[in-house]
């Protein structure tokens, strides 16, 4: 699968709003997600997904697994190891140049996500990054748009 040809670690840290996902058990409908990234001194990532589950006032919910870069020439492929025991594929499909925006996915291609820096995005830049997954053939029947609002 096409990947980025490049991430740089330290400009891809820091927070991330989610604009589209593919639900999943811990998450089925998220509203204002985030996903923040923190570099550790050893190498490993730091990660924190948040959201209010089921709406606006909704409880947060928070998970932080903790990524480690498996293919360090690209920096493009992590693992995301989830409560110390469950470790998944990370995909960095996309980043843009400005590293505004990027395209994540599993080698599945059964769960991706759209994120950029910005809590609001126009329809034709999530289209165009939703043609990053369609171009790379990703099952997209139960991804949805995540909705953001002051919180």
């Amino acid at each position: 699968m096409e990947l980025a040809p490049y991430v740089d670690l330290e400009r891809f840290m820091g927070l991330w709003y989610v604009h589209g996902y593919t639900p999943t058990p811990l998450d089925p409908h998220a509203f204002n997600p985030t996903e923040t990234y923190e570099l550790k001194p050893d190498g490993r990532i730091q990660t924190t997904y948040r959201f209010r589950a089921d709406g606006p006032s909704g409880p947060e919910k928070a998970y932080h697994p903790v990524a480690r870069v498996y293919d360090r020439e690209t920096n493009a492929e992590w693992r995301m190891r989830f409560f110390g025991v469950i470790n998944t594929p990370y995909l960095i499909l996309y980043v843009s140049d400005d590293y505004t925006a990027t395209v994540i996915g599993h080698p599945d291609r059964d769960l991706a996500w759209i994120m950029t820096r910005e809590s609001a995005i126009s329809a034709d830049r999530y289209d165009a990054l939703l043609q990053e997954l369609e171009r790379r053939d990703f099952d997209l029947s139960a991804f949805k748009r995540a909705t953001h609002s002051e919180r």
